[in-house]
């Protein structure tokens, strides 16, 4: 299994590319800028991009959408929770970021799904809290926790649709259970190191204890 980490935007936002090298296929996780970039990488690893997952609806994940697509033609997939986020982004919230509006979801799922890319099964688990439609990705050995999990740290709660009851107990119920060797792969790179594993959260993250 491929995984590439790359930081991307201006937000320290984390996209990753997944893929089964031996099939050619190939997914992006949250394409928040930089395209060409994330391409490149792509095609150097000899993936071909046929999935677009975002792990949440937040415009800093979902801002590289658009050219995503285009340039792939790749399906835009998200949690039925936040589908409607994707196509309601505020204007404002668009020119902040100088993104471009997301098409809308072409796969919605749910908790217990799995998102195939050649022999690659990644299966969501609904991780709200962080915004009702929050999900991780897991596949035996890593788990991309979007904005839920960071490095030694929480994502935000005071969003619209956030909840810290809720996100606390959606980590500590779905992620904390996770094998302790399991790599853990955040959303953004807030953290002393770019990856953590579940022991490490489970001991040294200060808002789990």
């Amino acid at each position: 299994m491929f995984v590439k980490q790359m930081q991307v935007g201006q937000m320290a936002v984390f996209a990753y590319i997944v893929g089964d090298q031996s099939s050619g296929e190939g997914l992006v996780i949250d394409p928040a800028a930089e395209i060409d970039r994330i391409l490149s990488e792509a095609s150097a690893a000899g993936l071909t991009i046929t999935h677009i997952v975002n792990t949440h609806g937040h415009v800093d994940h979902i801002s590289g959408n658009a050219d995503m697509k285009e340039r792939t033609g790749a399906r835009i997939i998200i949690h039925e929770d936040d589908a409607s986020m994707l196509v309601s982004t505020p204007p404002m919230m668009l020119r902040m970021f100088g993104a471009k509006p997301s098409p809308p979801a072409d796969m919605a799922v749910r908790d217990g799904d799995r998102i195939t890319v050649g022999a690659i099964e990644l299966e969501v688990i609904h991780t709200p809290g962080h915004s009702p439609g929050g999900m991780a990705l897991y596949t035996p050995g890593y788990v991309f926790t979007g904005d839920t999990l960071f490095v030694e740290g929480l994502g935000r709660t005071d969003l619209p649709g956030g909840s810290w009851d809720v996100m606390y107990q959606s980590i500590m119920q779905k992620l904390m259970t996770l094998p302790d060797e399991t790599v853990v792969l955040p959303g953004h790179n807030y953290g002393r190191t770019a990856t953590s594993t579940i022991e490490n959260e489970r001991t040294n993250n200060p808002f789990l204890r």
